[in-house]
């Protein structure tokens, strides 16, 4: 069996790992550095410290509160005896016990945090100048307010990763639920056209057999039909990168002699892997549009970025809507978009083109610097 030791939070290296090193080594420093303790007994404070610092760090139950109750005592004792603005070190815990579980826990710790900064004030009172005990209150009434101030973030930040979590399940439920409507409308209409088939050829062996072999190549070219919708659903549920399918419909689109341009004027946004595949399958249905019905000459792609939305817009100069049906897939567009809490824009009403705007929210974090 292999023992694993884990030495720090990775989740919390990016913003306390230097904070935390810092604190441990002023801490070895001042300790180690002091002429009020023997060595002995500054070896065993320190290791002690490290101790309970790592268990609070690792810990979010009662073993927290017990970790910082004792390092609390270890710091009103290097606060008694090498110096009071020890109790600065108190900010480490005070800052752990905000990620407390239990509110109860969080509330033990603020008292004892109270408590250490008394009885420290109470025994250092002949020793301190005003000017130091005017410092001391308000550290001491900060490091009081932090692990409620902590509380309320990490609540907020559990409270925006549930959030996402179920935005995620809300696009993947509708995705099943396009993908359970594409079976029924495609794959369903076509086995229906098989047992149709079958069931009439079986009728027409007995009866008129030079009848049959035209029927079983209806129903060998319906099979092939299936198969081939089976396949693009499958297709359709993996994740289709937007640059790629960009690139691939500029191709079909040229090879129709439909002279094509890309502007992407934010290349730096990333976007997730769901709203990647769905933008690009907006775009290869808009794609097959302009191929089957436009008659244009010329398209256009414009990517941009503007006031925390990520917009990408396709112009063609064709003959518009105004010969299509309700077949053109603009109903699977803009639902698609909707699950992304984007929409999109059809437009048709200039005398030539189409213009189909697609535009999602850019998440924080997403959006570049200026």
């Amino acid at each position: 069996m292999v023992l694993v030791i884990k030495i720090y939070p990775r989740e919390q290296i990016k913003h306390y790992l230097i904070i935390d090193a810092a604190s441990v080594i002023f801490l070895f420093a001042l300790v180690l550095g002091s002429h009020s303790l023997p060595l002995a007994m500054k070896i065993t404070v320190l290791l002690l410290y490290l101790i309970a610092f790592y268990i609070a760090l690792w810990h979010r139950d009662w073993r927290l509160l017990t970790a910082s109750l004792v390092a609390f005592v270890l710091i009103t004792l290097l606060s008694i005896i090498v110096d009071p603005f020890m109790l600065i070190f108190g900010f480490t815990f005070a800052d752990l016990l905000g990620r407390a579980k239990s509110k109860w826990h969080i509330a033990c710790g603020i008292v004892a945090i109270a408590v250490m900064f008394l009885t420290v004030l109470y025994m250092t009172t002949d020793s301190l100048l005003p000017k130091e005990s005017q410092v001391l209150v308000p550290i001491m009434m900060f490091q009081l307010v932090l692990p409620i101030l902590i509380y309320f973030v990490e609540k907020s930040k559990n409270l925006q990763a549930e959030l996402a979590d179920v935005n995620t399940q809300l696009v993947q439920q509708e995705e099943r639920q396009r993908i359970a409507r594409d079976l029924h409308d495609t794959i369903g209409h076509t086995l229906t056209m098989i047992k149709v088939k079958t069931e009439l050829t079986t009728k027409l062996i007995d009866r008129d057999p030079s009848s049959v072999k035209p029927e079983l190549h209806d129903i060998l070219a319906t099979t092939r039909t299936a198969l081939k919708q089976v396949r693009e659903l499958v297709s359709d549920m993996n994740f289709i990168s937007l640059q790629t399918e960009l690139i691939h419909c500029q191709q079909l689109l040229q090879s129709a002699n439909i002279t094509t341009t890309l502007d992407n004027q934010c290349p730096q946004i990333v976007l997730s892997s769901v709203e990647e595949t769905m933008l690009a399958l907006c775009v290869r249905e808009t794609t097959t549009n302009i191929l089957k019905h436009s008659q244009a000459k010329k398209c256009h792609f414009t990517i941009q970025c503007c006031a925390g939305h990520y917009t990408l817009v396709m112009k063609d100069d064709g003959i518009g809507l105004q010969s299509q049906g309700r077949g053109n897939g603009i109903h699977s567009i803009k639902e698609r978009m909707h699950m992304l809490q984007g929409f999109a824009l059809i437009e048709s009403d200039t005398p030539v083109g189409t213009s189909v705007t697609l535009t999602l929210p850019i998440q924080d974090g997403k959006e570049p610097l200026t």
